[in-house]
C-alpha cells in the first residue's frame, strides 16, 4: 500500500528539483522579471524586421538591422563586465531595462503617429545592442546573490530555459498582435516586459558588496584578460563557447540552402528543421535543470560538445530529410547542455571580484553568431553548405579533444562534487 505514495513523493521530489532555484525568492522575482524582458525582446526582434521589410522591401536592410544590433554588443560586452564589476548590478540591470522599455515606446509612439523610417529602426537596433552590451553581463554576475551554490547549475539552466521558451512563443505572439492589433501595439507591450523587469527587481534583496577598482577601465579590462589567460580552466571554458557561436551555430544560417538545394523540402520544411533544433534544445535544458547537478561538468561538455560537433557533420553530409531532422534536434540538444554546464562552471568557479569581466568576456564569445553565420556563408559560396558546416563541426569536436587531453582540470571539472 505504500508503493504509490513513495512513487509519488519521488515524483514530487524530481519535479521540485527541476525547478529547485525557483525556491528562492529573490531568483523566482528576478526569473519572472526575465520571462518578462525576454519575451518582449523576442517581440521587439520580429517585429523589427518585420517593419524594415515591410518599410523598404530589402531583403539587405533585414540582414543590416540584424548586425546593428549584433555589433554594439560585440563591441562592447567587454566594458559592460567592467562595469558590472564596479556598480551595484541590480541597479545596473534597472537601468538598462528602463532605458531598453523608453527606446521601445518611442518606437511605438513613432508608430502609431505614422511617422516611423527605417533609420528609426536602425537607430533603436543600433541602441538596444548597446543597452544589451551592459545588461547581459551584470545578469550573469548577480546569479551569485540569488541562488546557493548547489543550486547554480539549475539557475542557469532555469535562465536558459527562458531564451529557448521565448524564442518559440514570442514571434509566434507578436506575430499574432501584429495581425490583429498593429505593430505599435507589439512595441508598446514588448516594453511593458522590460518595465515588468524594473519593478520586480526594486524588490529583490542582493547583499551589499564591497567593490574595489582602480578606476581606469583600460587597465581593468586588461586584468580581466590576463586572469583568464593565465587560468586555463577559463580559457577553455570561453574557448568552448566562442567554437560553439561562431563555428558550431553557424549551420543555421545555411538551413535555408539545406532546405532548397539539398533536402529539396519547401519552406514547412524549413520551419520544421529550425523548429526541431529549438525543441531539442529546450528538451536540453530541461535535462540539466533536472539532473545537471548530478554529473561531472568536465566530462558533461566535453561529451555534449563532441555530440554536438559529430551531429554537426553528420547534418552536413546527410541528404535524406527524416535523417536531417533528427540531427537537428539531436545538436540543439547537446549545445543546449554543454553551453549551460559551461555557463554554470564559469560562474561556480570565477571570484566575485572577476565575475562581471569573466562574463563580459563570455557575453562577446556568444554573440558571435551573427559573424558565424558570415564566415559560413562565404565558407558555403566557395567550397559548398555541406564542407562549411562539416568544417565548424570538426573544428568544435577538435577544440573539445584538445582541452580534454592537455589539461587534467578541465576532465576532472565537478567530479569531486559528483562523488560526494
Amino acid at each position: 500500500m505504500s508503493a504509490p505514495a513513495t512513487t509519488t513523493t519521488v515524483t514530487k521530489k524530481k519535479r521540485f528539483q527541476m525547478f529547485e532555484a525557483l525556491g528562492h525568492r529573490d531568483y523566482r522575482l528576478f526569473w519572472l522579471g526575465s520571462l518578462a524582458s525576454v519575451m518582449g525582446f523576442q517581440m521587439l526582434m520580429l517585429t523589427q524586421g518585420w517593419l524594415m521589410y515591410d518599410l523598404t522591401g530589402s531583403k539587405l536592410q533585414l540582414g543590416l538591422i540584424g548586425l546593428a544590433s549584433a555589433a554594439p554588443s560585440i563591441l562592447l560586452n567587454l566594458f559592460g563586465g567592467v562595469v558590472a564589476d564596479k556598480v551595484d548590478q541590480r541597479k545596473l540591470i534597472m537601468a538598462t531595462q528602463l532605458t531598453a522599455g523608453l527606446i521601445v515606446v518611442a518606437l511605438g509612439v513613432l508608430t502609431l503617429a505614422g511617422s516611423l523610417q527605417p533609420w528609426h529602426l536602425m537607430v533603436s537596433a543600433l541602441l538596444m545592442g548597446g543597452v544589451g552590451a551592459f545588461d547581459m553581463p551584470s545578469r550573469q554576475a548577480i546569479f551569485p546573490y540569488l541562488v546557493d551554490r548547489g543550486s547554480m547549475m539549475n539557475a542557469v539552466a532555469l535562465n536558459s530555459m527562458i531564451w529557448q521558451g521565448t524564442r518559440i512563443v514570442g514571434p509566434a505572439l507578436g506575430g499574432v498582435i501584429i495581425s490583429y492589433a498593429g505593430p505599435a501595439s507589439t512595441f508598446l507591450i514588448a516594453s511593458a516586459g522590460f518595465m515588468v523587469f524594473v519593478a520586480l527587481l526594486a524588490v529583490v534583496h542582493v547583499p551589499r558588496v564591497e567593490r574595489s577598482g582602480s578606476g581606469r577601465m583600460i587597465k581593468e579590462m586588461g586584468e580581466g584578460l590576463s586572469y583568464v589567460r593565465d587560468n586555463p580552466v577559463f580559457a577553455f571554458l570561453l574557448g568552448m563557447t566562442f567554437f560553439n557561436s561562431f563555428f558550431g551555430m553557424s549551420y543555421i544560417t545555411l538551413m535555408p540552402v539545406f532546405q532548397k538545394d539539398i533536402l529539396l523540402v519547401d519552406e514547412k520544411g524549413l520551419g520544421l528543421l529550425l523548429g526541431v533544433g529549438g525543441a531539442g534544445a529546450f528538451v536540453g535544458t530541461f535535462a540539466v535543470a533536472s539532473v545537471g547537478k548530478k554529473l561531472p561538468k568536465g566530462w558533461l561538455i566535453i561529451g555534449g560538445g563532441l555530440a554536438f560537433g559529430a551531429a554537426i557533420v553528420a547534418f552536413g553530409v546527410s541528404h535524406w530529410f527524416l535523417l536531417s531532422l533528427g540531427l537537428a534536434f539531436l545538436a540543439g540538444l547537446a549545445s543546449s547542455v554543454y553551453m549551460i554546464a559551461v555557463q554554470g562552471t564559469l560562474q561556480m568557479l570565477v571570484p566575485d571580484r572577476f565575475r562581471g569581466r569573466v562574463m563580459g568576456f563570455w557575453g562577446m564569445a556568444y554573440n558571435l553568431m551573427p559573424l558565424g553565420g558570415f564566415q559560413a556563408g562565404v565558407v558555403a559560396n566557395y567550397m559548398g553548405a555541406p564542407i562549411a558546416v562539416g568544417v565548424g563541426g570538426a573544428l568544435v569536436m577538435a577544440f573539445a579533444l584538445l582541452g580534454a587531453a592537455r589539461n587534467a582540470r578541465v576532465r576532472s571539472l565537478g567530479a569531486a562534487e559528483h562523488s560526494q
